[in-house]
Formats: structure tokens, C-alpha cells, sequence
């Protein structure tokens, strides 16, 4: 069994190593850039965890598992690009680095690669592997669409929140963990039980990113605090804070949103006092909390000893009490 840590390791140096002879220069530089940048690589960690449970010899789906990265940084790049965002991991984005249309196409480029790579796998197994991974890939363009959308509106439901960061986040560490099951040989069961897993810890993780982006540390967070409130995104927080506030509360909220001309730091300071006082930092908490319950009664079912298990769930708890 491999620690969390030693599975990381492995991801980042086969990523390292990827070659890039295909030419032109000009489309694939993006994509090894992208690469490069760095992050947690919870995906292919998943997957690799996932597969680890059954046998030891992670090498042996190591392509996927970077398909499945390489998938990941692509819609970032593509995210980047429509939030016309400047910075990813403390360096200029893609469309800053070099232009829009090569952002676009290079992100394209991703996508192939990312499907090229996942193909490498047990051809018996692949038809399924596929199946899963592609029917996921149209539920994450499913859940961008709908945050997209929920920009425009501000009778967005916590129900409707919740299905969206599933669509958008969850079920890409939900399909990771099930591929790795998949690819092990591993008793549909317990496959569906994994699958279930990360979509759990996959929600917890988003809204903890949502509560982080107001009471996290700017210096472990590593960006901003307050961005969310600075551009009105209906978050958890936000959506609940119109939820259960007051009437007083609620106009000072309907005030802050509405306004186009404000001091950054006043507003942050504003909106997190209202968050403070309707108490939405206790209900985050406890949303959280209760997903990480769930997540916890999913891995129970799955049909191995607890030691083989502890691995995952110690990495689980890692994600739960993260900083950045």
C-alpha cells in the first residue's frame, strides 16, 4: 500500500516525463505549461488510490490516471479563459502567456490527449472506463453551464447549488476513484460504493473552497480572501445568507450586491460581518461535516479490511482539514 504522499510523487514525476514530439511547438508548449503549474492532482491521486486498494502495481495505470489530469487542467484552461482570469498557481494564464486562440485550441488539443491517454488502458475494460469517463465529462459542461446561468439569477435554490457543484466538481473524483476500481478488477459493488465516495468528499471539498474564499488565510489559501463576495458568486455562503437572513440583513446584502461603485475591502469587511451574523459560517461547517459522514458510510461499504482502507480515508481527512 502507498501513502497519499508516494502516489503524488509518482503522478508528478510521470507528468514530468510526458514526451511532446508532435509538432508544431506553438500548440503543444500550452498544454506541457499547463502541466507544469503544479496542484494538489487530486484526480489522478484518487484513481491511483482507488486502484491501490486491490493491487500494488499503480504503474501499470498510470496513463490514465494522467488522461484523467490532463482532462482536469483542460477545463481549467478553458475556465481561465472565460473568467478572463490573469493568474493559475501564482503564474500568468494561458491566453496572458500567449493569446486567446491559442488558449482555445491548445485546451482542444488537452481534450484529445486527455481521451488518448485514458484509452490506455485493459482494451477488455476499456468500453466501460469510457463510458464512464466520457458520460462525465458531459455532466462537468452540464454543471459549468448551469454556474454560468446562476450568474444571471438571484433566486438560486441551495438544492439547485448542491447539484450544480456535483455536476461541475463532484463527479470528476467520484469517476477517478470508480476508474481505479474498474481497472483493478473490482466487484461492481464496491465500485459504486467508491463512486459514491468521492462524490461526497467531492462536495465537502467545494464547499470548503467556499469557505475558505471568506475565512480562509491568504497566506495558506493562496489567492484572495473575499473574491466570491467581490463578484457577487452565488455560493453556498451567499445563498444561504439571502436564504436566512433578516430584513434588515437582507437589505444591507441587496445593497452591497447591487452596488457598482465601492471599496473593495469595505465591502469583503461588510458582507463577511452579515455572513457573521445571520451564521452562515456554522451552517458551512456542518454542511461540510455532514457530507464527510456520508462519505464515511459509503467507504464502509466497501468489502475490504479497514487497514487496506485507511490510506484513502486518511487522504480524505487531509482534504477535509486543508487550508488552501
Amino acid at each position: 500500500m502507498y501513502t497519499s504522499a508516494q502516489i503524488l510523487e509518482k503522478v508528478n514525476q510521470a507528468l514530468a516525463a510526458l514526451p511532446y514530439e508532435r509538432k508544431p511547438e506553438g500548440l503543444y508548449a500550452p498544454v506541457r505549461y499547463v502541466l507544469s503549474l503544479g496542484g494538489k492532482r487530486i484526480r489522478p491521486v484518487l484513481m491511483l488510490m482507488g486502484y491501490n486498494l486491490y493491487h500494488d502495481d499503480v504503474e501499470r495505470i498510470m496513463m490514465p490516471a494522467l488522461g484523467l489530469e490532463t482532462y482536469h487542467n483542460y477545463t481549467l484552461l478553458h475556465d481561465d479563459l472565460m473568467d478572463r482570469a490573469d493568474v493559475r498557481r501564482g503564474q500568468p494564464t494561458v491566453h496572458r502567456k500567449w493569446d486567446e486562440n491559442t488558449a482555445i485550441l491548445s485546451g482542444d488539443s488537452m481534450l484529445v490527449l486527455a481521451y488518448q491517454r485514458m484509452a490506455q488502458c485493459d482494451p477488455d475494460l476499456l468500453p466501460e472506463v469510457m463510458h464512464l469517463f466520457t458520460e462525465t465529462a458531459l455532466e462537468i459542461g452540464e454543471g459549468q453551464q448551469y454556474d454560468m446561468e446562476f450568474e444571471t439569477r438571484n433566486d438560486v435554490a441551495e438544492t439547485e447549488y448542491i447539484e450544480m457543484i456535483r455536476l461541475k466538481t463532484s463527479v470528476l473524483l467520484a469517476c477517478a476513484l470508480k476508474i481505479g476500481a474498474i481497472l483493478a478488477g473490482a466487484p461492481k459493488e464496491d465500485a459504486e460504493a467508491l463512486y459514491d465516495f468521492g462524490e461526497q468528499i467531492g462536495l465537502a471539498f467545494q464547499l470548503q473552497d467556499d469557505y475558505l474564499d471568506v475565512y480562509g488565510d491568504f497566506k495558506v489559501f493562496g489567492k484572495r480572501i473575499g473574491g466570491d463576495i467581490l463578484c457577487n458568486k452565488k455560493t453556498y455562503m451567499l445563498i444561504n445568507a439571502q436564504l436566512h437572513a433578516n430584513d434588515q440583513q437582507r437589505a444591507g446584502l441587496e445593497r452591497w450586491l447591487a452596488a457598482t461603485r465601492y471599496d473593495e475591502e469595505e465591502k469583503i469587511q461588510a458582507v463577511t460581518r452579515l455572513y457573521n451574523e445571520i451564521g452562515i459560517p456554522q451552517m458551512a461547517r456542518h454542511k461540510i461535516a455532514y457530507y464527510y459522514q456520508l462519505a464515511e458510510q459509503s467507504l464502509a461499504k466497501v468489502a475490504l479490511p479497514e487497514a487496506r482502507k485507511a490510506p484513502l480515508w486518511q487522504y480524505a481527512q487531509e482534504m477535509l482539514n486543508r487550508q488552501s
